[in-house]
């Protein structure tokens, strides 16, 4: 005997499912408003970028109702490009299910200690794991070709994230250590940039996040200036 599904209310009270009513709000935006119907990838990609920096923002705070609502900003840049996405008629479209369903499917896949019957000591090896079944993920995507530890790594984001991210895989991938110690032969890279790369790998040894720390530095100048045009001094 089956279980009878469950009814409106019981629905409503269903984990996830004010996510479904984001999505059907954001079809009837997209349909009656003007703004919403002309956006596209490009033109939505800096409010994705600017949201995720108010959720930071927000998170470096510690303001947790600040947090929530930013976040729920950084889901409607989700959904709103997953909307945009469904109406292709190119072979390349997807929606909102689609996103979940790919997710869900990675998440699935890097967790055989959980989804599967592989043991794991502790959460070092989940990252192990983790790190050696996204490297098989690249090589198969491949088709044969060269795979590098590096691919993937978004260049787009900010230079002291970027270089941590690749100083990070490359280790991860046993590079020597050298690689980094840039040196005058190179004419496209200034004596501060080098200089910047080494305070990179000098964080990192020392287990800190020099975007994080630049960004706390970054504030504490802030402070420093709003005190200052207070008092005057």
């Amino acid at each position: 005997m089956t279980d009878n599904p469950p009814s409106s209310a019981e629905s409503a009270d269903l984990p996830g499912s004010k996510l479904v009513e984001l999505v059907q709000v954001m079809d009837t935006l997209r349909i009656n408003c003007p703004w919403d119907a002309r956006q596209t990838h490009q033109s939505l990609m800096p409010h994705l970028l600017e949201e995720t920096y108010e959720a930071i923002d927000a998170l470096s705070a510690d303001d947790q109702l600040a947090v929530c609502e930013e976040l729920g900003d950084v889901l409607l840049q989700v959904v709103f490009h997953a909307r945009v996405a469904q109406e292709r008629t190119d072979g390349t479209g997807y929606d909102i299910d689609d996103v979940a369903d790919g997710i869900i499917s990675k998440l699935t896949r890097r967790h055989p200690h959980v989804f599967g019957d592989v043991s794991v000591s502790g959460p070092d090896e989940v990252k192990q794991n983790w790190d050696s079944i996204k490297a098989a993920e690249r090589a198969a995507a491949g088709n044969g070709e060269p795979v590098s530890a590096l691919d993937g790594v978004p260049m787009s984001q900010p230079a002291l994230s970027l270089a941590s991210q690749l100083l990070r895989r490359a280790a991860r991938a046993g590079a020597p250590a050298e690689l980094a110690e840039l040196d005058a032969g190179d004419e496209k890279v200034s004596d501060l940039g080098r200089q910047l790369l080494a305070l990179v790998v000098q964080a990192q040894a020392a287990g800190l996040d020099p975007e994080l720390e630049l960004r706390a530095a970054a504030r504490a100048y802030d402070k420093r200036v709003r005190d200052w045009e207070s008092t005057g001094t």
